[in-house]
């Protein structure tokens, strides 16, 4: 039996929804570890569109046990929406298969204004947050003073937690020239919520060590991208959690002995979401025929994506800190159409070669890629399900990648479909 674990190796937005889902229908339990509702999955199954945002992909699957583990910050509101839009939709979603870490942080309405109050008056420039209070909330449990879902149960406890809270808080409130937030409303609002999520709540830890125990395949199923992990990724312009592997662990409690396998998904050409460096984007008609082909345009927020060519030097960087032992590339098809492929291969660092993204944000806006040039297919790959099906210069494009990041290249998506994937290697059967 493997357990897997899925992440993005570029800075997220690489089809993980897709892959997860594959996954998922081998998988006996999916869990989410890190992250909010900030980060959107999309699967499409027998003509369906789901939209996952906080909910595994494994709830759209009968008999699956999905799981929102302790590294998670949870919306209890965005949450119970999402619940009820995936139901709306003939989804069964229960007790039984859905489990939520009792020692999840919440995401509180002084969090989500918080954020928006940040964003925009921060002087020194914008981080590009979506806004859903994410950053604030995990700085609130680093803090020590967050909201947990186990804290709703008791409202002498959450009145009291609330103080600490709200004293910190509000002394920010004032220092930003807004009004205080009123710590009676809050309660009443969490307390009214509460047993709409507390039938989830579940000490996540001893479930999956009971699952381990009777040989449950697991699939951890992460958000976001490595590169914004908030020690590995584009420093400040970064999500406020671990992206890296490493953090299914931690964001569950099933102990690191417990993964087997790590997948990292990865897009054939590169997209990032909002502000940061980014050495090989396009600013011009490649980089606008790539985000129309790739229909690049965020699952949450509809923000459009910059894009640009692969940059192998970040992904190797990416597999190196993560432990990641195979890759998934996604969306080759969107590249089916140019007749020159662009490979950023290194970078210029003030007239010196440089093989890594340095860790300093200012050299990261200065280093100038170096490419290598590959000859285009010019022709379909829409659909293709084996490899030697590839047109030659794809595999030979493929097998570069492999070759210098350093990953076995285990899957090839050639569309949206689940069913147009070329599988090399199952993680679950490795």
């Amino acid at each position: 039996m493997k357990n897997v674990v899925v992440v993005g190796s570029q800075w997220g937005d690489e089809g993980k929804g897709k892959i997860v889902d594959w996954l998922s229908s081998e998988a006996d339990v999916v869990v989410r570890f890190q992250g909010g509702h900030n980060a959107g999955h999309t699967l499409v199954i027998d003509g369906k569109t789901y939209k996952l945002r906080l909910l595994p992909s494994g709830i759209v699957r009968e008999n699956k046990i999905s799981i929102i583990g302790n590294g998670v910050v949870v919306d209890p509101w965005a949450l119970i929406d999402e619940i009820e839009e995936i139901r709306n939709k003939g989804v069964n979603i229960n007790e039984e298969n859905l489990l939520v870490s009792e020692a999840v942080s919440l995401i509180l309405p002084v969090h989500r204004e918080l954020d928006a109050l940040r964003e925009d008056n921060n002087k020194n420039g914008k981080i590009g947050t979506t806004r859903r209070g994410i950053g604030p909330a995990y700085e609130d449990k680093v803090g020590r003073r967050s909201i947990r879902l186990v804290d709703l149960s008791s409202e002498e406890n959450l009145d009291a937690k609330l103080t600490v809270l709200l004293d910190h808080h509000n002394a920010l409130r004032k220092g930003m020239n807004v009004k205080e937030y009123n710590k009676q409303n809050l309660k009443e609002e969490l307390l009214k919520i509460a047993p709409k999520i507390l039938k989830y709540s579940k000490p996540i830890w001893k479930k999956i060590d009971e699952f381990k125990k009777s040989n449950k395949k697991m699939l951890f199923e992460g958000a976001q991208g490595i590169l914004l992990d908030v020690d590995h990724g584009t420093y400040p312009f970064v999500t406020s959690s671990n992206t890296v592997a490493s953090s299914a662990a931690t964001g569950s409690g099933c102990g690191v002995n417990t993964i087997n396998y790590i997948l990292g998904i990865t897009k054939a050409y590169t997209t990032r979401v909002g502000e940061g460096p980014f050495p090989s984007e396009q600013k011009n008609q490649i980089g606008e025929k790539l985000g129309e082909k790739g229909k690049e345009f965020g699952t949450v927020t509809s923000r459009k994506r910059r894009c640009g060519w692969f940059d192998a030097v970040l992904v190797k960087q990416t597999i190196k800190t993560s432990g990641i032992n195979g890759i998934a590339l996604t969306k080759l098809d969107v590249l089916d159409e140019f007749d020159t492929i662009q490979i950023c291969i290194a970078y210029d660092l003030n007239g010196k070669k440089i093989d890594y993204l340095p860790a300093s944000s200012i050299e990261q806006f200065k280093v100038k890629p170096i490419y290598k040039s590959f000859k285009g297919w010019k022709t379909s790959t829409n659909g293709i399900k084996s490899f030697s099906e590839l047109p030659k210069q794809a595999q030979t494009y493929i097998k570069f990648i492999e070759e210098f990041v350093e990953a076995k290249v285990s899957t090839v998506s050639t569309s949206p479909e689940r069913k147009d994937t070329i599988l090399i290697e199952n993680p679950f059967e490795i």
